[in-house]
């Protein structure tokens, strides 16, 4: 079924497939007819960040920026979602057409730039859904607020979300926001770790929860800067890392007529560049903390190469677009198959 309406979906722009899609989703969940393209994900409970997983294989943020598609994305068997990158403010993002298919590559190439509503609009989103299962929180800063204020913005983020969120990903990855990638590096780096575990104490103690605080990384990295990283994320005791965003190396797309499109590319050239990432970070990091995997998962064998990399769980959103929701049971099953 998903075959039959991805060949209609992909004779639309990228953006507007996806403006079209989430809401008929919606739809399909209301009256049940999701059953129709959802496949049974065997359960598989996974417990990371001291939070119980019902299967390992969640969905990345970029898909539901706004939390707007919540529940009829959970009702695709998804062992977790992640909205956002959310802001603090409402912004555009970037001028469109801002998102490519690769079809030959199956690969996307993106330049959204941030581009939602609003962290208020999202946690009333979230506040209305029926959704009861984990869900992770992606913030981000403004584009216009300076990189030697992005802590401001992530601070504010965090104390918006933190009872709405079974997790915080921190943000630091995206190629389309200018800047926003300096933050993992050097001093830079570690004064934003520090305020963010500092505001955590101070929300753990109000709130009377713990919600565990990730920071997702670029696969764009040399493995020194990996180890260093790595070194300022045990130091300042971070819950978990999520590797990696998307790269903007165009070796594997060549032959594309997007080759040159400004954004990050994803899907199925950045597999093997994830996997690397994972597997440096995951030595350098030894099992202090854990590591959500994500970059260019196809197929179920490459969910479970992020495994046996080091990754605790799972994300998907480029395979997901071009395999549909039979690539989470895919994934599912050959995780759990790696582990038996």
């Amino acid at each position: 079924m998903y075959s039959l309406i991805k060949k209609a979906l992909f004779c639309l722009p990228a953006e507007a497939s996806h403006n079209i899609t989430l809401p008929l989703l919606d739809i399909s969940h209301r009256t049940g007819l999701i059953s129709l393209v959802r496949s049974e994900v065997p359960a598989a409970p996974t417990t990371v960040m001291g939070i119980e997983f019902p299967n390992p294989v969640g969905l990345a943020a970029g898909l539901d920026k706004n939390a707007d598609h919540i529940d009829a994305l959970a009702a695709l068997g998804f062992g977790f979602i992640e909205v956002g990158t959310l802001t603090p403010r409402p912004q555009p993002g970037n001028p469109k057409p801002r998102m490519f298919r690769l079809q030959a590559q199956s690969a996307i190439i993106n330049r959204m730039g941030f581009n939602n509503k609003g962290i208020d609009h999202a946690l009333a989103q979230i506040a209305k859904s029926s959704y009861k299962g984990v869900l992770g929180i992606n913030i981000g800063k403004n584009f216009d607020t300076p990189v030697e204020r992005a802590a401001d913005d992530y601070l504010l983020c965090m104390r918006k979300c933190y009872a709405a969120a079974s997790y915080i990903v921190v943000n630091l990855s995206s190629p389309n926001t200018p800047g926003l990638r300096t933050l993992q590096f050097g001093e830079e780096l570690r004064r934003l770790l520090v305020l963010l575990k500092s505001e955590q104490a101070t929300l753990t103690a109000l709130h009377d929860k713990k919600v565990p605080l990730a920071v997702k990384i670029a696969p764009d990295l040399s493995d020194a800067e990996i180890g260093l990283i790595a070194e300022a994320l045990i130091d300042n005791e971070i819950d978990a890392v999520i590797a990696t965003n998307t790269t903007l190396e165009r070796s594997a797309v060549q032959d594309s007529r997007f080759k040159d499109e400004a954004g990050g590319l994803s899907g199925a050239p950045l597999t093997d560049k994830s996997a690397h990432v994972i597997a440096v970070l995951s030595k350098a990091l030894q099992g202090k903390l854990p590591i959500i995997g994500v970059g260019g998962i196809m197929r179920g064998a490459d969910a479970a190469a992020k495994i046996a990399a080091g990754a605790s769980l799972v994300q998907i959103y480029s395979g997901f677009i071009y395999r549909g929701p039979e690539l989470i049971r895919e994934a599912a099953l050959a995780i759990a198959d790696g582990k038996a």
